[in-house]
């Protein structure tokens, strides 16, 4: 997928705003392992994720809690940083090599301030996070980790095969062993 593709699946553009913000972006290409955003840092940039995995997740006392999986395609940002313009909450660490465009956070909101259909792009961008965020809360709170499992299988499952299962399994909210005791389970059940 090219970034006009990408810029254009999130929020329809006319050709004008698009080659301000394709102008913007500089093509990087990071290793697995990249942190892109750590919690005790102010972001300075958000990425599209043209091709790769990213992860966001918190350090909680001595282990780390995944919120949420980035495949291509992706606009990746600190949502703090982006709308407060402060420390992040989170890390977003790259799980595969991968190419990205980077566009300084700075001068993307010049281009909002001065372009009502890039703010607008923006604003659409931040309601897809938050709808996103939306779903996963709910899902933890009224749906059982089998329940939650079974989603993931049917809505992502390239995810299984990119994504170790230590990582699935603090998204999901649960262990490991409770990962493995829910994978069994389902593999027994009679198909319908």
């Amino acid at each position: 997928m090219t970034l006009s593709e990408i810029l254009q699946t999130t929020y329809p553009l006319p050709a004008a705003s698009l080659d301000k913000m394709l102008t913007l972006a500089k093509y990087v290409e990071l290793p697995k392992g990249t942190l892109l955003f750590r919690d005790d840092q102010l972001a300075h940039s958000i990425y599209v994720l043209q091709h790769g995995l990213a992860r966001a997740y918190a350090q909680r006392a001595d282990q780390e809690v995944t919120f949420w999986f980035s495949a291509e395609g992706a606009v990746l940002a600190s949502i703090r940083g982006y709308t407060e313009q402060a420390v992040s909450y989170e890390t977003i660490e790259l799980l595969e090599d991968s190419g990205l465009f980077q566009l300084d956070m700075q001068a993307l909101q010049q281009l909002y301030a001065s372009d009502v259909h890039l703010a607008n792009w923006g604003r659409v961008m931040v309601e897809r996070v938050w709808l996103q965020t939306e779903q996963q809360l709910i899902a933890r709170q009224f749906r059982t980790a089998a329940e939650r499992y079974t989603d993931l299988l049917q809505q992502r499952p390239e995810l299984l095969q990119r994504v170790a299962l230590g990582h699935i399994a603090s998204y999901l909210g649960i262990t490991q062993v409770t990962l493995s005791r829910v994978r069994a389970q389902l593999r027994k059940a009679p198909r319908p």
